[in-house]
């Protein structure tokens, strides 16, 4: 299933428009980022590079899940 979308004449290609798209979608978390990188047409790998150039957090943490993972992280220095 695919979505057509007619716009007006740009001066942008269309892959340059599946990209921003993505990005868009994976900041206002409406999709997954495979499923971003799939809209965009790159490997995951690729389009989180993409990303970290653009200077687009790949993943998104709420304060909650930082502070768990710096507990889990203090808590396994410790074992060592």
């Amino acid at each position: 299933m695919g979505i057509s979308v007619q716009l007006p004449e740009m001066n942008i290609k269309e892959d340059e428009i599946k990209l921003l798209l993505a990005i868009k979608l994976l900041e206002e978390e409406k999709v997954s980022l495979g499923k971003a990188a799939e809209i965009a047409g790159y490997t995951e790998k690729t389009f989180v590079e993409m990303l970290v150039h653009r200077g687009v957090a790949p993943i998104k943490y709420t304060n909650l899940d930082l502070d768990t993972e710096l507990r889990l992280d203090n808590i396994s220095s410790y074992r060592k």
